[in-house]
């Protein structure tokens, strides 16, 4: 079986990649680069590292919780007894 996927990331590769941003939000804070793949990553990028971190914690939570995702909507009719 094929390991489950959410927006086309394993869990072990969404958790890999929530550490490597942390690291580079950690990085960056100090006031140094960080380097990932072939990317240099400054302060510059704190906005786009905060929107990577904030995604790959979504997608770990997904699969700890085993949601699929988005909104979950209710209809509620109030009853008079």
């Amino acid at each position: 079986m094929a390991d489950r996927m959410i927006e086309g990331w394993t869990l072990a590769e969404a958790e890999e990649m929530l550490a490597e941003y942390k690291a580079a939000l950690k990085a960056i804070a100090g006031g140094k680069s960080y380097s990932m793949d072939d990317k240099s990553l400054t302060r510059a990028d704190e906005q786009f590292i905060e929107r990577q971190i904030k995604k790959f914690y979504r997608i770990v939570r997904r699969f700890q919780t085993g949601r699929k995702g988005g909104m979950r909507i209710m209809r509620v009719v109030p009853q008079d007894r």
